[in-house]
């Protein structure tokens, strides 16, 4: 298969999806990545919509049942200052779900994903980069370092945030970095998580435990860099310990699985998710630090949005001026949710007053407002979701009074 529409660059978790996604929609997709085999032992916690979606894309029966659910969410503070916030507790039943969300291996993820992609007729895996980019009025050439060109009517980069694609087609970015690092690790242990995700506060960033399937979870911890070099040098049996400590013995005695990893916390924003016959998806778009499950969730949201804008099963020609489409609606939710996410990190690491009451307040705002708390879970979950929630039961005593 030659006659491509589109052409998706890059196979991690959001530029999979994207192309299966787009294939089940209709268009003939290539999706362009070299072959690279890695071990990645990281987890992903999918919301309820993302959840909703991969299920369209028949892949979900296969991931539920090596998937935890997160029925419930707790903020407790975990610094040692003067102002100190009150613990904050979210639970799925409030707002109508069994769960926020389920968390899930991502190597269980992106192996169902590549089952999928060799069995979809309208995709193909084509094992190169993209060495050049050329964007017309009516199509897209691509060449890549096997010497094939390509062209298509509409390229999706999810090349991360080194885009090559988003590189070739002039659209800049806006980076920044943290004083913190990200350790990741698995971990077992000996009392039952019972779907309860806990996040704790301190005051390098968050310390956040995610239920994996059993009793065992995932862990993001963030510190100094120098402190992330101390830890990831302890022998698993110290960093158990350090773990269970940090987690004031919760869930009881911990065992870490295998050697941890360390990520550096940094954010990237593209000036713009489109232009023309290019769109922006996933780390090419956007990245921020692992805080609230946000990060694939606004990937998948990118995804959503693709392919409401380029689903055809007619095959009508892709226009033009797609990519100002896509960043036209996307540009809201990305901003919202960077911006949302850095100011929460940066509240955590300041020793300004202020900032320190103005999250305490907030929290309690939050413990205190049961209805206020429900719009938040539901924001969390679908942006707009407690507006349609609320127009609906707005309906509802009309279509009744109607019915009558």
């Amino acid at each position: 298969m030659q006659d491509f529409e589109i052409a998706v660059v890059g196979e991690g978790l959001a530029g999979s999806i994207a192309a299966l996604a787009l294939a089940r929609a209709g268009r003939k997709v290539a999706l362009i990545a070299p072959v690279v085999e890695r071990q990645d032992h990281r987890t992903t916690a999918l919301m309820d919509q993302s959840i909703r979606f991969i299920d369209s894309l028949g892949i979900w029966e296969t991931l539920q049942d090596g998937a935890a659910a997160l029925s419930t969410m707790q903020i407790l503070d975990g610094t040692k200052r003067l102002l100190r916030a009150p613990p904050a507790q979210f639970r799925a039943a409030d707002v109508g779900l069994y769960a926020f969300g389920y968390n899930i291996p991502n190597q269980d993820l992106m192996k169902v994903l590549r089952s999928a992609i060799a069995s979809e007729p309208n995709l193909q895996r084509i094992d190169a980069s993209l060495d050049t980019l050329s964007i017309g009025n009516d199509s897209v050439t691509l060449s890549l370092n096997d010497g094939t060109d390509l062209s298509v009517e509409f390229v999706v980069a999810a090349d991360g945030r080194g885009s090559r694609v988003r590189e070739l087609a002039g659209i800049s970015t806006r980076r920044w970095a943290y004083p913190q690092t990200a350790v990741v690790l698995n971990f077992s242990h000996e009392q039952p998580h019972n779907n309860v995700s806990t996040e704790f506060h301190t005051e390098t960033g968050p310390f956040t435990q995610v239920p994996l399937s059993g009793k065992r979870s995932s862990l993001v911890w963030v510190v100094k860099p120098q402190e992330a070099e101390r830890l990831l040098a302890l022998p698993l049996a110290e960093l158990s310990l350090a773990v269970e400590t940090r987690m004031q013995s919760m869930l009881g005695q911990v065992a870490v699985e295998g050697a941890p990893e360390a990520w550096p916390l940094s954010s990237l924003m593209a000036e713009r998710f489109g232009k023309g016959r290019v769109a922006l998806i996933g780390e090419a778009a956007h990245a921020f630090p692992p805080i609230g499950a946000q990060g694939l969730n606004l990937s998948l949201r990118d995804v959503m949005e693709l392919v409401k804008l380029l689903s055809s099963p007619t095959k009508a020609a892709i226009t033009a001026d797609a990519g100002e489409r896509f960043n036209r609606q996307r540009r809201a939710d990305v901003m919202t949710r960077t911006f949302g996410v850095d100011l929460l990190n940066r509240s955590l690491l300041s020793d300004f007053l202020p900032m320190q009451v103005a999250r305490a307040a907030g929290l309690h705002l939050l413990t205190a407002s049961g209805p206020l708390r429900n719009i938040l879970m539901r924001e969390g979950i679908e942006p707009g979701r407690s507006f349609k929630d609320l127009a609906e039961s707005l309906r509802r005593p009309f279509n009744r009074q109607k019915a009558g």
